[in-house]
């Protein structure tokens, strides 16, 4: 009996045929397997039984980066042969496959790398099928040396037979080297080389010890690193970085060495040992050695494991400030040239090496809520794996929003997201975007026949759209922000569009339908409509994106919309100048330049400036980030925050009032953040509940930048369940503005396939 088998998904560079190899070895079988552009093709052929344990073998023990997605199975008609043989790639013009992303080092290579005896000993770029590069160095399909950046390097002989050879696992590894053949590491400072190899990962270190900042260039771009526990360090990068309060990111050598600095449970532990190797928020703990200058007015610091094996011989017991080599919001820089260019003012030296990067690619930032993956930044060891759909639509490009920029391209029944690119301003980050469209349209050989786009008429990231549909002559479909942010949280689910999803969105700045600022927002969606059935009350939002970065002027805001006083004593009023101050008192009153919000983002704002915790933000969210890390959450008080069941609008005027009578007299600031906290986390049941009445369901989706408040996240999540709630929360993608491509592309293609 003989079959044709062929599997589809994340089976090319993970060590997929020689696994299938192997086990059609076991079995008995005779026949071969081959890459081509779909993933893997196979025929084998032998006794029924064998052929069943075969199929039944191939799904439980695939390789550890392999991912099938389908296995098709067709009967042939048998021919004579021996034996079973691996033969060469072969390309189906108009056919694709999934990319493997990059993988942190698997336990066989670190240990090579660790052993004296070893031909690899301490080789900063040793990898095998079951771990390294991928994405950053594929330049086509299929995936196979000629077609990654490693083409230049020619293998040497001992690499060469590791290659060949399908008992190796290092059998068709595309980026297999040694010291011998492979990349190599140089040093610089002062635009002059100095070093290479060995001598130049020491003088790097010796650096780092000085109290310098050093650019290192890894797998999907450069870092800046420098000392974590060198206050002077620190705050010299974050100044020459342009940073402002942004935290850093820390990288560790061990999991024991994170334990002494912040609390990590199993979960947690889990995800910093995952091959994804992402950045994870922990809770740090008091009295740590680490630089106070890391994560200003936070409680949770970035940490991360080194990911490649130069990071495992860079950095020792002294944690590392790794954060991106960049200008802040800019893409991460990939090439050598550049980062001499550009990151000179901020780097003291620089530690590059000789294999390029075709893509780049940033960390991806994860945390851990309820023991399951919530996604903040979903890049490097997660893109471009794709997530399925509800059904096969038409191809979509969906451009994403202005910040936290990602797209995703559909094909068939996947959206492949792209790697996170920074916020949608730059020159840099536009030039960024439109490469990383240009390499998944190559990719994954896909043509899209419609656009999408935020309908906010402002988004640099819409008018790209508009541009790029116009020269392409494809039809170009805007969706409603918080549509999108839904529609994602349903793909991610499974659900197929039939029934509605009521849902909640939280979140700083979305362009409603109405033309005014949402933000605070009950929906019920599907993949076609989203109708609106409550809301915050709107207050106005004098001087637009200026209150963002002022969140004083959105507390006076607040204030003036509720009719209370600007009293001389409370620090919004403190942190206004008196010129500031009449000139917001003419712009409230006349009602000049003020677009209307109902954001719960800014109403944060305007809280934690009444609070004096944050009047000025040098990054998106500090203020509410800053309110959150002060909340005392334990005591049950909340304010009254009435939902009108008449309009469905949640009025905040009595909640002001209160906690204006709680700061004036002597209340802690920490109490009062809580109340606040509880009193939104009330809002949000009462909302549901609304909703309820109007749609008979008891099932709400949370998405939105607000929902990465973990103290209101977990206020929430327990009292809806304690109120007969299930809660949909995002796992894949995330809640914030990096995942709404996804749902921009769901809404755009279900609405195109009627086109």
């Amino acid at each position: 009996m003989r079959q044709r088998v062929r599997i589809k998904g994340v089976v090319q560079g993970v060590g997929f045929r020689p696994f299938v190899y192997q086990l059609a070895t076991r079995h008995h079988l005779t026949g071969f397997v081959s890459n081509d552009s779909e993933g893997v093709l196979a025929e084998v052929q032998g006794e029924e039984s064998a052929l069943a344990q075969f199929h039944t073998d191939l799904r439980s023990q695939a390789p550890p980066l392999a991912h099938i997605e389908a296995v098709l199975i067709e009967s042939i008609q048998e021919i004579i042969e021996s034996g079973f043989v691996i033969h060469n790639s072969i390309i189906h013009p108009g056919t694709s496959t999934s990319v493997s992303p990059d993988m942190a080092p698997c336990a066989d290579c670190l240990r090579e790398l660790l052993d004296p005896s070893d031909r690899r000993y301490r080789y900063p770029f040793l990898n095998c099928t079951n771990c390294g590069p991928r994405f950053t160095i594929q330049q086509g399909l299929p995936y196979d040396r000629p077609r990654t950046t490693m083409a230049k390097f020619a293998l040497c002989a001992a690499c060469q037979e590791e290659y060949d050879d399908p008992l190796n696992r290092r059998f068709h590894a595309q980026p297999n080297a040694c010291p011998k053949c492979g990349p190599k590491l140089s040093y610089h400072e002062n635009g002059q080389f100095l070093a290479e190899c060995e001598e130049a990962l020491a003088l790097a270190q010796r650096a780092l010890g000085a109290g310098r900042i050093v650019a290192i260039k890894g797998i999907g771009g450069f870092h800046l690193a420098c000392d974590a526990t060198n206050d002077q360090a620190v705050v010299l990068l974050r100044h020459r970085k342009r940073r402002g309060d942004k935290p850093f990111a820390v990288l560790f050598n061990s999991i024991e060495t994170i334990r002494q600095v912040a609390t990590i449970s199993e979960a947690e532990e889990r995800l910093l040992l995952s091959p994804q190797r992402a950045i994870v928020l922990l809770e740090v703990r008091p009295g740590t050695n680490l630089s106070h200058a890391i994560a200003p007015g936070q409680t949770q610091i970035g940490a991360l494991l080194p990911y490649s094996p130069l990071h495992e011989l860079l950095v020792n017991e002294t944690p590392l400030v790794f954060t991106s080599g960049n200008v802040s919001d800019e893409p991460i820089i990939k090439d050598n040239e550049e980062a001499f260019q550009r990151l000179s003012s901020v780097a003291d030296a620089f530690l590059v090496h000789d294999r390029d990067i075709h893509i780049s690619c940033d960390d991806s930032v994860m945390s851990v809520f309820e023991r399951r993956e919530y996604p903040i930044r979903r890049s490097r060891g997660y893109a471009p794996l794709p997530v399925a759909l509800p059904r096969e639509l038409p191809s979509v490009l969906a451009v994403g929003g202005e910040l936290k920029s990602t797209f995703c391209l559909t094909r068939e029944r996947q959206g492949y997201l792209s790697q996170y690119l920074g916020d949608f301003g730059s020159p840099q980050t536009l030039a960024a975007f439109e490469r990383a469209v240009a390499h998944f349209e190559s990719l994954f050989l896909t043509t899209p026949r419609i656009v999408a786009c935020d309908a906010h008429p402002g988004y640099l990231s819409s008018r790209w759209a508009r541009q790029f549909a116009q020269n392409r002559q494809l039809p170009l479909l805007e969706v409603q922000h918080h549509h999108a942010h839904l529609a994602s949280l349903m793909v991610e689910k499974g659900m197929d569009g039939t029934a509605p999803l009521l849902g909640l969105c939280f979140d700083g700045t979305g362009y409603g339908t109405d033309g005014t600022i949402w933000g605070g927002e009950l929906l019920l969606v599907d993949y076609h409509q989203c109708r609106r059935l409550a809301h915050l009350r709107p207050v106005p939002l004098p001087g637009g994106d200026g209150c963002i970065e002022r969140p004083y002027r959105m507390a006076l805001a607040y204030l003036f919309a509720a009719g209370l006083d600007w009293s001389d004593d409370l620090p919004c009023v403190r942190a206004c100048s008196p010129s500031e101050l009449r000139l917001l008192r003419q712009q409230l009153g006349r009602n000049i330049h003020c677009v209307p919000t109902s954001s719960i983002g800014r109403l944060f704002d305007a809280v934690a400036s009444l609070l004096g915790v944050c009047q000025h933000v040098t990054y998106e969210a500090q203020a509410a980030i800053e309110l959150e890390t002060l909340a005392e959450t334990r005591e049950n008080e909340t304010y009254p925050l009435p939902l009108d069941p008449s309009r469905g609008v949640a009025d905040p005027t009595d909640l002001l009032k209160s906690l204006l009578t709680d700061l004036q007299s002597g209340v802690p600031r920490e109490r009062i953040a809580g109340r606040f906290h509880r009193s939104l986390a009330r809002l949000i049941v009462d909302l549901a509940e609304f909703g309820s009445s109007h749609t008979n369901q008891r099932c709400i989706g949370l998405s939105g930048g607000v929902f990465l408040n973990r103290k209101l996240l977990q206020l929430s999540v327990d009292q809806l369940r304690e109120a007969g709630w299930t809660v949909l929360l995002h796992e894949q993608v995330p809640t914030n503005d990096g995942g709404i491509s996804l749902g921009q592309a769901v809404v755009a293609g279900h609405l195109g396939a009627l086109l």
